[in-house]
């Protein structure tokens, strides 16, 4: 048996612990995950426990995972859900869609995770299997060439094993072939972490969110002082820190 049957959101068809390890895990690794979901759950064990919750505790647990934005619009998603929706994550895909940082992907995937719903997804293992199995010989697939093989093949009695299957083997795959996904025309190398303004937005939101930071404070870092003002800005911007003052905050 090959599959990841141990993968803690493998245990559960629980919409909201679905929504957390699917956010968790766009572009970022399985073994990076798993300890931050557990965390993360063991702190917000439902979704009204994260609506409740200030951001600054969330973005707190969220660390280290980055791309800290992801922690933000899981935290107004669930406050949106707490709000308006009775505090239950919505079943259809449509309704999902309406909630801040939730995709078609990950839609799809809490109705089909969580709900055994038959819907046709595409994520970066999938893709692989089908590339691998249909398109050996091609380069520059598109997605929309993938869509008719994901209806054709879905196993619409069981969707939640078949697309567990899928994600396996498209990790499987990986390890005996050179990448299947970059002969997909969506397929995008990703800039290395050393040294990039991710790098500087994670080191700068960590310090704040340790205690309040001014300019000043921070200029004491490895970082040049243009790099961390970018930082301040785009962490401003996506609604991470505030300026109250000279001091930067949790927002």
């Amino acid at each position: 048996m090959r599959g990841r049957h141990t993968l803690p959101w493998r245990a559960t068809h629980n919409p909201y612990r679905i929504l957390v390890s699917e956010i968790m895990l766009q572009q970022t690794q399985v073994d990076r995950v798993i300890p931050k979901y557990q965390a993360f759950l063991k702190a917000f064990p439902t979704l009204r426990a994260l609506a409740d919750a200030p951001l600054g505790s969330v973005l707190s647990l969220w660390s280290g995972l980055g791309y800290n934005r992801r922690a933000r619009m899981l935290h107004e998603s669930a406050c949106m859900v707490r709000d308006f929706h009775h505090g239950r994550l919505p079943k259809t895909v449509q309704e999902l869609e309406q909630l801040p940082g939730i995709g078609p992907y990950t839609a799809r995937a809490v109705a089909a995770f969580a709900h055994n719903t038959p819907v046709v997804m595409l994520e970066t293992n999938i893709r692989a299997v089908y590339l691998h199995t249909f398109f050996p010989e091609r380069d520059d697939v598109a997605d929309a060439e993938l869509i008719p093989y994901i209806e054709q093949t879905l196993d619409i009695e069981n969707p939640r094993e078949w697309y567990a299957a899928l994600m396996d083997y498209g990790t499987y795959i990986k390890k005996l072939h050179p990448n299947p996904s970059r002969k997909s025309a969506h397929h995008v190398q990703q800039a290395p972490f050393k040294g990039s303004l991710r790098e500087v937005r994670g080191a700068v939101l960590r310090a704040v969110l340790t205690t309040p930071h001014t300019l000043s404070d921070l200029e004491h870092s490895r970082f040049t002082s243009a790099r961390i003002e970018e930082a301040l800005e785009g962490l401003s911007r996506d609604g991470l820190i505030v300026k109250r003052g000279s001091h930067w905050h949790p927002a």
